[in-house]
């Protein structure tokens, strides 16, 4: 049986996760189980699947989650500590699936145990791509790509040396504003912008899908994942999402991965790896869909997009910058009080400003991400008065 650790079980990759986990039980034993502060979720999780340990991110929770786990024989704890204990501790697998930043050191701390990583953290990679990518090569610990396109690129790649590639496409669905005007994303709600055409997502990464934001997170974590430069990774807008990603050689040959937008399947192959196994997923039939479309991003309507390859192209601590800012400033138009260009504007004038040195260790990459907060705030706070 593989041992898996799931940090971030109550989120919609840590639920997939478990959903496959559970339909094939004599396949995976679950050794920890993390969450934020969802105690109920992460203690039914835990029961459900007879794990060995839940640890709880909000310390103040550990009374509740100690109280909801009596008699199930699954040890509680809760705090950063912990958190690391669960990446480090009697796993063949990490799945990282703590949302943004907070999911750093914990990931960090499983690379450099030599953990085969399934990574759906993709902050991590962009705050501290080459910290982790170093880790990775020190302890031998092994990345696989959770998200669909780096996923779909990584199956496409399989047999293939990277110098053999001439450049990697990731495609974009566009999201809910792909074809909206300037005037209706200048008032569109948080509800709007969550309420994505093909995937089924949280809050957060919903609203980076509509600014393509998210597209451009996943330049830079395709970056460091694959070892290529800016200019040789492309990104082709694909409204379908039936095609996750695409592989051109440099014979002329491009190879594909396709499937039904549905993160199990990525999901599966990360957890089964170097093997496969069975998903839920809904089959793919293409007479049915009949046709597939492809356009260009529009970097006007979406500035995201150069922002992140601008970040990319900058190196040093610029994709942290972007990564932070990006976090404050959907937030605040999920809470109402921003718009949504207000976002990329946000990211746009912290990159501009930004004056930190690369970071050499994670905790300068904790240190620029709470400067950056802080002055993002203030932003806000005098956009807001």
């Amino acid at each position: 049986m593989k041992k898996v650790a799931i940090l971030g079980c109550t989120g919609s990759i840590g639920k997939s996760t478990l959903d496959l986990i559970e339909r094939s039980p004599d396949e995976f034993e679950i050794t920890a189980l993390t969450a934020a502060v969802n105690v109920d979720a992460l203690a039914d999780a835990a029961r459900r699947t007879n794990a060995k340990l839940a640890i709880i991110a909000d310390e103040s929770r550990l009374r509740d989650l100690e109280d909801a786990l009596q008699g199930s024989g699954c040890r509680a704890a809760a705090g950063a500590d912990a958190l690391v204990e669960a990446a480090t501790g009697d796993s063949d697998l990490v799945m990282a699936a703590i949302v943004g930043c907070a999911g750093l050191r914990p990931t960090m701390a499983a690379v450099e145990a030599g953990k085969t990583v399934a990574l759906a953290n993709k902050e991590a990679l962009v705050t501290a791509g080459d910290l982790m990518t170093d880790a990775a090569k020190t302890s031998g610990a092994t990345l696989l790509p959770v998200d669909s396109e780096h996923n779909a690129i990584f199956q496409s790649l399989a047999g293939s040396r990277i110098e053999q590639v001439s450049r990697i496409i990731l495609t974009a669905s566009g999201g809910p504003f792909r074809t909206a005007s300037a005037e209706t994303m200048r008032n569109a709600t948080p509800a709007q912008a969550v309420a994505h055409p093909n995937w089924t997502m949280g809050a957060k990464i919903s609203v980076d899908s509509a600014t393509l934001m998210n597209k451009g997170l996943e330049l830079i974590e395709a970056h460091y994942l694959f070892g290529l430069p800016s200019e040789r990774i492309d990104i082709l807008v694909h409204p379908q999402s039936v095609i996750h990603s695409l592989v051109e050689f440099i014979d002329g040959s491009v190879l594909a991965q396709l499937g039904s937008p549905d993160m199990r399947i990525p999901i599966a192959y990360a957890l089964a790896w170097p093997d496969r196994m069975p998903t839920p997923a809904q089959r793919l039939d293409l007479a049915a869909i009949a046709r597939l479309d492809f356009g260009e991003p529009d970097l006007e309507r979406f500035p995201a997009l150069r922002l992140s390859r601008e970040a990319l192209e900058a190196g040093g601590s610029a994709p942290a910058v972007l990564n932070a800012a990006n976090e404050v400033a959907v937030a605040t138009f999920l809470d109402g009080r921003i718009s949504f260009p207000d976002i990329s504007k946000l990211v746009d004038m912290a990159l501009q400003e930004n004056e930190s040195p690369a970071p050499r260790s994670i905790e300068d990459v904790f240190e620029i991400d709470r400067k950056v907060r802080t002055e993002v705030t203030a932003m806000i706070e005098e956009r807001c008065a």
